[in-house]
């Protein structure tokens, strides 16, 4: 009896090895009269001999013998295999891998359990081998440094248990976060390594950066952070630029990582000769050139380049020309550094839109999704519009990952758009803490669940309790209501403010408001609303003016309203660039205590001053007028000025005053402007300070009271000056401002300091 045997490799994708000659001599000559399986337990003999490539009645041959060994090994069953030959009997003996009785990771402190066994794909009651051990093992390596622990360890151990089981445990040595030491520039000549390391999402190691992982090391974010580069520079004119390499090198220590960007930047153009060429029938080109942002004579921008193309594609298809493909002609002067461009508007291909898949969505529904695509099924196709579509649900903010894709339909002029998303948590839990001057300590508690049952619906619940203010509020948002682009929704709040130092009372408010939002363009959005509000005024001492003494109690307030917004800013945030105009109207009078007409009319501008957007200049401004309809006008209606509207004074410290008491009255017009430079104070730019130079002026009068000589209502103009530093620390933004008033009245109440500070975690 001879027996010819395979072991299962050792090692992940291990050659498997078998002496022919052996096999040859052993298995030559003669017939297979029977197979018999020995060494299985759990595996019916029957299902080992379907593997086999020879069957009783098949004469010995040592090819198929081999072949049988193969497979076998191929199945990842079996620990070992041994094959036999007793006479006319086939034997074939088989030591099956084990089962898999439990997993469990020990030492992971940074990563749940829940989160690793969703990585791996080893699970209990399946069959245990080498080679996917050490696959799930790369793959949890791979999870730590993905979080920046580039020296993490996995060794997996088995526990042998009875009936061939064993429990696989994990051990895990997270190790240190692998840092970034240092990011370093070379052949960067035009930009500071300062302005060029703001600009990568990628940050150096700080003690203040423990609540973000963007100082850990991470290969993918390292890619695009060269695209980062790129798209800066382009915006700033070097269309030449480029990244010659970036090199991470693990600092000899092994904790911390070294990143070199190499850069060739190239030089600066500006736009030549801009021009619009058509080859479509009765579409007039200079028709459209007012629709183009790039100038002739201004720096070269790529966004602006792709933003026009947006602009043409969106433009020309209001025309009612279906098929359209706009795409620039770029003729680069290298020598007198300027670069023409021309946009050829054509004809695109006749293409419609066959079909359009969502995956990859689990909660969310695919509605949802489909109403942020600008285009549908039977639509002419459109790149413009597809890579806007991408952005929008984007946007949304409830997925990781989104990539939209096409692929041919049934026919050539068929389309088929795929959309594969990734999707995120989209509840968030927020705890906070603060300090302002008006308000002195506060905490903060929101709930928020932007993706209500996966139809994108917002409910949140929040509670701000301060020393001088408590609210809290319920407030929920359809962004689609009715299936239309309205956003629709509700808010109920109570709110109790502490007036005592501005006018000797406690203001309480309890109501709620509903709310309907469209967009009337790109840019303007409209929103109507109704709020009905129960306002009372209460702990008013015995020392109040007798004006607030006469508002002691409560009154109902019933308001239809309006807010229209041109927005036109770069960011919402931290504008640098453009402007906005808003104007609301209150209209008081349908039930309630009040009637009165309220109107605010205000906007900004905002202009960068050097290429970085580090200077910035702003200038906002806004009026406003109260008008009575019959009714008296309650003081929790009236318009105050100070405090942050107008720095210098306290809150409510200018206007109409009973002098006798010191208690503010308000005003029913006011108007307030401020001017403000913003530029760096010379450090590093990852420290996010900024310097504010400032000057705010503002009146408040027409004040309900008259003929009383002690409340004084001059309407005279009020102006201060002032600067401040203002800090983006990792616990929420932190300002500073020192302000010195020089037109006030004798009994305005100045605020030379003031203090804001507040974070969410």
């Amino acid at each position: 009896m001879t027996t010819v045997s395979m072991a299962m490799a050792q090692s992940a994708g291990a050659p498997l090895v078998v002496d022919r000659t052996q096999v040859a001599q052993v298995f030559s000559g003669g017939t297979v009269r029977d197979i018999r399986v020995e060494g299985s337990q759990r595996i019916e003999p029957s299902t080992v001999r379907s593997y086999l490539a020879v069957q009783p009645g098949e004469p010995f041959n040592p090819d198929r013998i081999d072949e049988s060994l193969k497979a076998l090994y191929a199945t990842g069953l079996f620990a070992d295999v041994q094959i036999r030959r007793e006479g006319d009997a086939l034997v074939v003996a088989v030591k099956e891998n084990p089962i898999i009785n439990r997993i469990a990771f020990e030492g992971n402190k940074r990563i749940e359990d829940d989160q690793l066994e969703k990585e791996i794909q080893l699970r209990p009651r399946v069959v245990y081998t080498r080679t996917r051990v050490q696959n799930d093992v790369q793959r949890l390596i791979e999870i730590y440094r993905r979080q920046g622990r580039f020296a993490a360890t996995v060794e997996p151990k088995i526990i042998q248990l009875d009936q061939n089981r064993v429990d696989l445990v994990f051990e895990i040595n997270e190790g240190v976060r692998t840092g970034v030491r240092g990011i370093n520039f070379i052949g960067n000549q035009e930009f500071s390594d300062g302005t060029l390391r703001e600009t990568v999402m990628t940050k150096e190691s700080a003690w203040w950066r423990f609540l973000t992982s963007d100082d850990n090391y991470d290969p993918d974010r390292l890619t695009y952070d060269r695209e980062l580069l790129r798209r800066f520079y382009l915006r700033e004119g070097y269309a030449d630029f480029r990244v010659v390499s970036a090199v991470a090198e693990l600092t000899p220590d092994r904790n911390d990582f070294v990143i070199t960007f190499t850069v060739d930047e190239g030089e600066r153009y500006k736009f030549g000769k801009i021009d619009i060429n058509s080859n479509l029938k009765a579409l007039d080109p200079q028709a459209l050139r007012g629709v183009l942002l790039t100038r002739e004579g201004e720096w070269y921008n790529a966004q602006e380049v792709e933003d026009t193309i947006t602009k043409l594609t969106n433009a020309v298809g209001d025309l009612q020309y279906a098929f359209v493909d706009v795409r620039p002609r770029i003729n680069r002067d290298r020598e007198k550094r300027i670069i023409d461009i021309t946009y050829e508007i054509a004809e695109g291909p006749r293409v419609f839109v066959e079909r359009i898949d969502v995956n990859g969505n689990v909660r969310t529904l695919d509605k949802v999704i489909r109403r942020e695509l600008l285009l549908a099924e039977g639509d002419p196709f459109n790149t413009s519009k597809l890579r806007r579509s991408e952005q929008r649900v984007k946007d949304l903010g409830f997925f990781e990952r989104v990539q939209v894709t096409t692929q041919e339909g049934s026919a050539p002029d068929r389309s088929v758009v795929n959309v594969e998303v990734t999707e995120q948590s989209t509840g968030e839990i927020a705890l906070g803490a603060g300090f302002s001057t008006s308000d002195g300590p506060l905490g903060d508690f929101s709930i928020r669940e932007r993706n209500l049952l996966g139809r994108g619906q917002d409910l949140r619940f929040g509670a701000t309790i301060a020393q001088r203010r408590q609210e809290y509020d319920i407030s929920f948002t359809e962004p689609y209501f009715l299936d239309r682009d309205l956003s629709a929704g509700f808010d109920l709040y109570r709110i109790t403010r502490n007036y005592q130092d501005e006018a000797s009372y406690d203001e309480k408010n309890n109501g709620f408001s509903l709310r309907l939002g469209f967009p009337l363009s790109e840019n303007l959005r409209q929103r109507v609303y109704y709020q009905l509000q129960s306002t009372s005024i209460d702990r008013v001492p015995d020392s109040a003016s007798i004006y607030i003494k006469q508002e002691k109690g409560a009154h109902v307030n019933s308001i239809i309203g309006q807010e229209l917004i041109y927005d036109r800013r770069n960011s919402r945030l931290t504008p640098t660039d453009g402007y906005y105009v808003r104007l609301v109207t209150d209209v008081a009078g349908l039930g309630g205590s009040s009637r009165f007409i309220r109107t605010r009319l205000g906007g900004g501008y905002y202009l960068p001053l050097s290429s970085g957007d580090e200077w910035v200049l702003s200038t906002t401004a806004e009026v406003g007028y109260l008008v009575g309809l019959g009714k008296p006008i309650y003081l929790a209606d009236r318009f105050f000025l100070g405090g942050d509207t107008l720095r210098g004074f306290r809150t409510a410290g200018v206007g109409p005053r009973d002098t006798r008491t010191s208690d503010a009255l308000g005003g029913r017009r006011y108007g307030r402007a401020s001017v403000e430079m913003t530029f760096p104070l010379g450090l590093p730019e990852e420290f996010g300070l900024k310097a504010h130079a400032f000057s705010d002026v503002g009146v408040l009068g027409n004040s309900t009271i008259k003929n009383d000589p002690f409340v004084p209502d001059e309407e005279s103009i009020r102006m201060s000056v002032g600067t401040g530093v203002s800090w983006r620390s990792p616990f929420g933004p932190i300002r500073v401002d020192l302000a010195l008033p020089i037109l006030k009245e004798g009994y305005d109440r100045k605020e030379i300091f003031r203090f804001s500070f507040g974070t969410r975690f």
